[in-house]
């Protein structure tokens, strides 16, 4: 429900009624707008009748009834556009949009710092990299673990650019937090819903990558989970979604970006490595990635694709990295936005 305050309530009026919301056994959201404070009370909706009486209370206008089943995360409550800072500078969901790029896997100090800084001159203003891997194969890499993330942390400290690194367990989200600047939920874990209680916990930026099979309405709930547990800062991530086309390795839904933009408030990445597999596509996605609408495009990066751990087939090079990141800077242009 939200409960829409009358212009000019005072903050004794706003404080009542968020009280009356905790005694109903639900949880408010204020959000304060220039000319009004409104009130999300978000639990469960066997209650929400009684919630509804409010429209009696002091310093109320009104109560409305939210259509959606993903109350934080869609529009009726939260009009404006969500920006997620990550760092000083580095914005999701304003007019500048940043460029995630990295390898797939840390694969060593030297070869991770290398490519951070590399990355970086090419136009980079965030830095992806794997400390923990989800591999289809229990006998592929897995990952350095905590030695990735201290990689990770050394480069970061030697460019300046924020990273951006998965955690695949409850257990090890409070030892990826300690590092991270943005915690990814791969597309593997959408859907696990334990771990998005706890990294809902943390406060810290999280890219939600869709699931391979997942329809927007699921992927926006799985955000719901997140946020329902205090943290507003969710990036979601279009990524590519499994279907019958075998040219590519999977299918980038890139209308899901426009869906989004009318669904939600939150903040949408377009991640065309993952979503084509194939280097030869990248470049041409994420300019149309910028065209939809994208808030951020993410893009893996490797010195030598073709010794890369894992993911090398869609890996481009630094020299085509800072290519594409050209030509993403002239269709920004066009489109009113920046990178």
């Amino acid at each position: 429900m939200i409960i829409v305050m009358r212009q000019g309530a005072s903050k004794r009026e706003i404080e009542a009624v968020e009280q009356e919301i905790r005694r109903y056994g639900y949880t408010p959201h204020p959000i304060v707008g220039v000319e009004r404070t409104v009130i999300g009370a978000i639990g469960d909706d066997r209650g929400k009748e009684r919630l509804q009486a409010l429209e009696t209370t002091d310093g109320v206008e009104r109560v409305i009834r939210i259509l959606k089943p993903y109350k934080l995360a869609g529009r009726e409550l939260h009009k404006e556009k969500s920006r997620v800072e990550v760092a000083p500078g580095v914005v999701f969901g304003g007019k500048r949009i940043p460029v995630v790029a990295g390898p797939c896997s840390v694969e060593g100090l030297d070869m991770i710092c290398a490519t951070a800084e590399a990355v970086k001159a090419g136009g980079a203003t965030v830095l992806r990299g794997g400390a923990y891997k989800p591999r289809s194969s229990p006998y592929a890499f897995q990952g350095l673990a905590e030695d990735g993330l201290k990689m990770l942390a050394e480069a970061r400290a030697r460019t300046g650019l924020p990273i951006d690194t998965e955690v695949m367990s409850e257990t090890l989200v409070e030892k990826v937090a300690q590092y991270a600047d943005i915690i990814q939920i791969g597309a593997r874990n959408m859907q696990n819903f334990d771990l998005l209680k706890v990294v809902g916990q943390t406060r810290k930026p999280v890219l939600l990558k869709r699931g391979l099979a997942s329809t927007i309405a699921e992927w926006l709930m799985a955000a719901e989970y997140i946020m329902s547990q205090g943290n507003p800062n969710v990036i979601l991530c279009e990524r590519g979604i499994r279907t019958f086309e075998t040219a590519t390795r999977n299918t980038l839904d890139l209308s899901a970006v426009t869906v989004l933009k009318r669904e939600t408030h939150l903040p949408v990445v377009v991640d065309p490595s993952h979503g084509t597999g194939v280097a030869e596509y990248v470049a041409d996605m994420a300019l149309a990635g910028i065209a939809a609408g994208a808030d951020g495009i993410m893009i893996e990066v490797h010195p030598n694709p073709h010794e890369a751990w894992s993911d090398g087939a869609q890996s481009l090079t630094p020299a085509r990295f800072a290519e594409t990141v050209a030509k993403m800077r002239a269709v920004a242009t066009a489109v009113g936005r920046e990178i």
